[in-house]
């Protein structure tokens, strides 16, 4: 069989690759379209995470329209099996399905997914309009997940329960209805500003208005005379956790063509013996709308092959919605959702290839990336595939907004950033024999909204006298991309907590400072400064802690190389030669420096390594009506997931935490206990009754809590989020 092209190019380097399935071809989708699907269309989605051990790890999902045709669906799954095949096998397939995607999907696009209307048959193409040909509307729906659904351009979609967005090509409408929530407003401006920075490369304006204070240009020129709206229905994604325990495992056999499933154990935890590697087997979680297929090591090929088959033959004979989801999982790439049915799993000891567990993909933190410039510059292609215009050695300038004016910053202090300010930063490359130029804007947490604001009106200015080409990036402190984060030879990205670096007012360092360095899945590295206390120290991280005696490199025992060599960069930016240090052999002196030791997160699963089955999870959880109902956030864990009117549960295995939010109801309060207590009672994989349960209030987080979130901020509330998303629109 020949392969497809496409193949080739799949899965090579750690990242994210889309493709639409086109007339039974394969077409990469660009870059900064990933998060649009045409419903009338089916996709393939693989993402490669690269494992400490080197190997890489895939996830291999088909998307499937609810538009799209029946040749459409085919070809994805048909090229879903040979992509695996090229893959030798060690993909987890996953078939998703409109509007009832998997958390591990949905992670991917953690500022949300558009479905568009149309699709391939009827001429839709995945290109970036450039102005104004367009005239949209979007239906933007959920707190966690956001989806935002094409609808027909009439006051009839709109209704007063949720946001929508009016995209006339060169201005943007936000509109949210008087019923919508707080974090759904707060969904619906990331998402303007993101069709505004990706599609329109920074060239259009956002406007922000409310139910009753329309502006001209929405009533007059599209939608006409505003009538009374209805309310809207309620979101359904929330998961009734009575279904979360029930699952059935099943024998799959094929013999003479025919499939033929036996059933093998009808109560979890099942036992892992129960697999055998010369068969196929379905856990049946259809209750909770999720099938799985493992597949031994020495099944029969077409058994292998058929799995996804064998999965939807299923579905249709136990009389399961079309849409439930679809795991199938190679032997030895077990994912942590289907290990929680087992008792005791334990990883084999794998040599073939696969070396370590599959990791969610929930959790970027288990798996490191090292930093390899080399690679990059060899595969230049495959590296702007993967968002990196280039590998981060083009030409830099960068200024430091003051006042109402931008100010050249010394190119020695280049890729360190001072919270307090805000910078911009143009960016010269050549692809292909032509010039390229990105604009990066970068707002610190603590820089002001006149700031904010000037830096985004200096951003339009400078893109206009570079002849509107450049590509316009706002970047927001601690979501730096891939790409600007290696611009800086092969050092981390600094930040610098709070202050200022402007000329006569710099804020002087303080005397005892301390940077957790973390690397990112991309594998460039980002060093970030914190309140010098021990509570701040992490495992999984490396530390340098600058005193006016001393410098300290910490190694946590779970750090990577990268990290190693991301600090020992960083303390030559600060001038300091360190004394090294690894975890559970600090001197009197380090801890003195910190103010003493003090609990701070330390990760048992690094020492036992069945915990890599259990990666942290991050869930809202609601008890109105005495129904509990929990809803998993995708994707990785950042502050910003934490909605301060609701109760959130952090399960972390060896405990569950429950943050309450200052604005959660008085109800979710009183009963938030109860509501950790159950979700421990219906685990499927049977959880310890004694569990240790640890609550949490808003602002008061311990350091077993915050420590899991990446570049922890304990100002990040002062500022409402809201606010601070609307700096940069009109209202």
């Amino acid at each position: 069989m020949v392969e497809h092209a496409e193949f080739l190019k799949a899965g090579k380097e750690p990242g994210l690759q889309i493709w639409r399935v086109e007339k039974f071809d394969l077409v990469p989708v660009p870059k900064n379209l990933y998060g649009d699907f045409f419903t009338g269309d089916s996709y393939l989605v693989l993402n490669t995470i690269k494992q400490r051990s080197g190997n890489l790890q895939y996830d291999l999902h088909f998307w499937l329209g609810d538009e799209s045709s029946q040749d459409e669906r085919g070809a994805a799954a048909i090229f879903t099996v040979q992509m695996d095949e090229h893959l030798q096998g060690k993909a987890v397939q996953h078939r998703e399905v409109q509007g009832h995607e998997s958390p591990t999907f949905l992670g991917y696009f953690k500022s949300g997914i558009k479905y568009k209307a149309g699709g391939v048959a009827s001429g839709f193409r995945h290109v970036v309009p450039n102005e104004v040909t367009v005239q949209r509307l979007l239906q933007v729906k959920g707190r966690r997940t956001v989806r935002a659904t094409e609808v027909p351009v009439s006051w009839d979609s709109f209704n007063t329960g949720d946001c929508f967005i009016l995209d006339l090509g060169s201005n943007i409408f936000q509109w949210c209805g008087s019923k919508s929530n707080r974090q759904e407003r707060l969904k619906a401006t990331v998402l303007a500003k993101g069709i505004r920075d990706n599609e329109r490369n920074g060239r259009a304006k956002v406007f922000v208005s409310e139910e009753g204070s329309e502006r001209e240009e929405m009533l007059q020129v599209v939608l006409g005379p505003k009538p009374s709206l209805p309310e809207g229905a309620a979101d359904e994604t929330k998961t009734d956790t009575a279904n979360r325990k029930l699952a059935k495992l099943y024998k799959v056999s094929n013999g003479a063509g025919n499939m033929a499933v036996s059933l093998v154990a009808d109560e979890n935890p099942f036992s892992q013996a129960a697999l055998s590697t010369d068969d196929c087997f379905i856990l049946d979680h259809g209750t909770d709308g999720k099938i799985f297929v493992w597949k031994g090591k020495s099944a029969n090929s077409e058994e292998k092959k058929a799995a996804l088959k064998t999965a939807s033959e299923f579905i249709d004979k136990m009389g399961y919605p079309k849409h439930t989801q679809i795991q199938v999982l190679p032997e030895s790439g077990e994912t942590p959702l289907f290990k929680q049915f087992f008792k005791n799993w334990r990883d084999k000891d794998q040599t073939e290839g696969l070396g370590q567990p599959h990791v969610s993909g929930h959790v970027a933190k288990i798996e490191q990336v090292p930093f390899d410039a080399a690679t990059l510059h060899s595969s230049r292609a495959m590296a702007a595939q993967h968002g990196m215009e280039d590998d981060g050695s083009g030409k830099k300038q960068i200024w430091r907004i003051e006042g109402s004016e931008k100010v050249p910053v010394d190119p020695a202090t280049y890729g360190q950033f001072y919270g307090g300010d805000s910078y911009i930063i143009l960016y010269d490359y050549q692809h292909d024999g032509k010039r390229g130029q990105i604009i990066y804007t970068w707002q610190g947490a603590d820089s002001t909204q006149d700031e904010i604001a000037t830096s985004a009106f200096l951003t339009v200015q400078l893109d206009e006298e570079l002849g509107g080409s450049p590509v316009q990036k706002r970047v927001v402190q601690g979501k730096e991309p891939p790409h600007l984060m290696s611009m800086f030879g092969g050092k981390p990205l600094v930040v610098y907590k709070g202050g200022t670096s402007r000329e006569g007012g710099q804020t002087a360092p303080a005397a005892t400072r301390l940077f957790q360095v973390r690397s990112s899945t991309s594998g460039a590295t980002r060093a970030v400064e914190l309140d010098p206390t021990a509570s701040q120290l992490n495992s999984n991280d490396a530390f340098v802690l600058k005193t006016p005696s001393a410098a300290y490199l910490w190694v946590g025992q779970g750090a990577s190389n990268a990290e190693k060599s991301g600090a020992q960069e960083l303390l030559k930016i600060l001038g300091a030669r360190p004394v090294q240090v690894a975890e559970g052999k600090e001197p009197d002196n380090f801890w003195a420096a910190l103010g003493g030791k003090a609990p701070y997160r330390t990760s048992p699963r690094l020492k036992d390594k069945k915990m890599d089955a259990h990666p942290p999870r991050l869930f809202a959880c609601s008890n109105k009506s005495g129904r509990f109902t929990i809803e998993e956030v995708p994707g990785d864990l950042t502050q910003e997931d934490l909605a301060t009117d609701d109760v959130m549960l952090l399960d972390t295995w060896d405990q569950v935490f429950v943050w309450i939010g200052k604005d959660a109801q008085e109800e979710e309060k009183t009963e938030a206990l109860k509501s950790a207590k159950r979700y421990i009672d219906t685990d499927p994989s049977t959880r310890d009754k004694r569990t240790p349960v640890t609550i949490v209030k808003q602002g008061f987080e311990p350091p077993t809590f915050s420590g899991w979130f990446l570049g922890w901020d304990d100002d990040y509330w002062a500022v409402d989020p809201l606010q601070r998303a609307m700096a940069d629109v009109d209202v």
